[in-house]
């Protein structure tokens, strides 16, 4: 890889070589492979806990003990910087910030919820003092002032970063439908309203909150546009599904490439959210109506109503993983037609940083 003139990016006790971050992408996409290959190029490489049992699906344990095993079968992998990314909406929620804490993981990121009340399972004591990281994920400055406001109010600590995700990222999205194509809703006018929100907290305990940027990232010059903009970093989760390392079946990443801006479509998931998916057969019989037959192992999220749910969205998820796209469907980012190849992380990642050395240094 070229020398980069990114900054780097400091999370609490861990700095990366590289302001970016690796979306954590449930039921099985991002794993060891993906987040390690990330981790050694110098980015954070990012594991999603959502239905992690699924990726052995004939086995007994439990997904918090397959968590385990998969967090050290990463560390086994890399030297790297790499953490988790655990949805509030799962069931077992508490179970594995138990574990990621336990196993000293750099980074957390809690998405789908407003994570305002420390979980009994952790003390106030062990926040503050853990090793681990935490970083909420948001969609608003209201959320962003919500949290800093109640975590300073009754715990005296602040989060170690923040996730601020705009509405042209893939899979579930923290906005109402008919807000996600507001122009008032765009990343490039989120961001700044949630850098406002954090300032007073960074001056009050004299550190640094950084704000990193989600949600439709592609390039280097994307990357360089939002850092100008004031982010220490980005996050970004769809360029990495057509990679060697992701762990996935080559079809899955194949939909990737052969998908057009037309296949890119906005969805009414099971859950409660609207998101970002490309369209299957699966999704079309859906939108006609058709109630596909939920065999529920157990109420994996919170949210779920299988009463209701016309399919079990776990189960599509994990069908589309393992090659299936025709009984799953994919979640994507709003630029996802735009990939053509599937490529190395490592050559993905000196793309990156050559289209921001090439804005930054236009005449090199």
């Amino acid at each position: 890889m070229m020398e980069s003139t990114m900054p780097q990016l400091e999370i609490g006790s861990v700095k990366a070589k590289l302001p970016i971050v690796q979306g954590g992408m449930g039921v099985g996409v991002s794993l060891s492979r993906l987040a390690s290959a990330v981790a050694d190029e110098g980015g954070i490489g990012v594991i999603s806990t959502a239905a992690i049992g699924r990726i052995k699906p004939d086995s007994d344990e439990s997904d918090s003990t397959i968590l385990r095993e998969v967090i050290r079968k990463t560390k086994a992998l890399t030297r790297g910087i790499f953490g988790l990314n655990i949805m509030m909406a799962i069931s077992d929620f508490n179970e594995h910030l138990k574990v990621a804490i336990e196993e000293k993981v750099a980074v957390v990121f809690l998405g789908a919820g407003l994570p305002l009340r420390i979980p009994e399972i952790i003390s106030v004591d062990r926040a503050r003092n853990c090793f681990t990281n935490l970083v909420p994920k948001i969609s608003s400055s209201r959320a962003a002032q919500a949290i800093c406001k109640f975590w300073d109010r009754h715990y005296s600590i602040t989060p170690d970063a923040v996730v601020v995700e705009g509405p042209r990222a893939g899979g579930h999205l923290g906005f109402r439908m008919e807000d996600i194509n507001n122009p008032e809703f765009r990343l490039e006018v989120l961001l700044p309203e949630v850098i406002k929100e954090i300032v007073p907290y960074e001056q009050k305990y004299g550190r640094s909150i950084p704000v990193i940027a989600a949600g439709g990232i592609y390039s280097g010059e994307d990357i360089h546009k939002f850092i100008e903009l004031g982010a220490k970093g980005v996050k970004m989760g769809t360029r990495f599904v057509a990679t060697n390392e992701c762990d996935v079946d080559s079809k899955f990443k194949q939909a990737y490439v052969d998908c057009s801006e037309e296949d890119l479509i906005l969805i009414n998931s099971p859950v409660g959210l609207p998101g970002r998916a490309i369209k299957s057969k699966l999704l079309t019989d859906v939108s006609r109506g058709i109630i596909k037959p939920i065999n529920c192992l157990w109420k994996c999220l919170k949210t779920c109503d299988r009463r209701k749910a016309p399919y079990c969205i776990a189960e599509a998820l994990s069908n589309a993983r393992n090659g299936d796209l025709v009984n799953g469907f994919a979640f994507a980012g709003a630029n996802a037609f735009r990939i053509k190849e599937i490529i190395s992380v490592k050559e993905l990642m000196s793309t990156l940083v050559e289209e921001f050395n090439l804005v930054t240094s236009p005449t090199a």
